[in-house]
């Protein structure tokens, strides 16, 4: 199993690589395609736009999109 330290490491390294890669001024769904591109080359699994439901006290209060879960760890 991977340690959360590293996946976070190797996330942190795909979206540097992007950035030095194609650097600023494009629109965001440009860098999300090429982040997505790095995640699946290191190995990482991963979801795009994921529709996420929020909780507060164990109540529901609303929604969000994610752009990205990787490796669904949540701990």
């Amino acid at each position: 199993m991977i340690h959360q330290d590293d996946i976070t490491f190797k996330i942190i390294g795909c979206a540097m690589k992007v950035h030095n890669t194609i650097g600023s001024g494009f629109q965001e769904v440009i860098y999300q395609r090429c982040l997505a591109i790095e995640l699946e080359q290191a190995g990482l699994g991963f979801e795009r736009e994921k529709e996420q439901v929020i909780y507060y006290n164990k109540v529901e209060v609303g929604s969000r999109r994610a752009d990205f879960i990787v490796e669904k760890s949540m701990s």
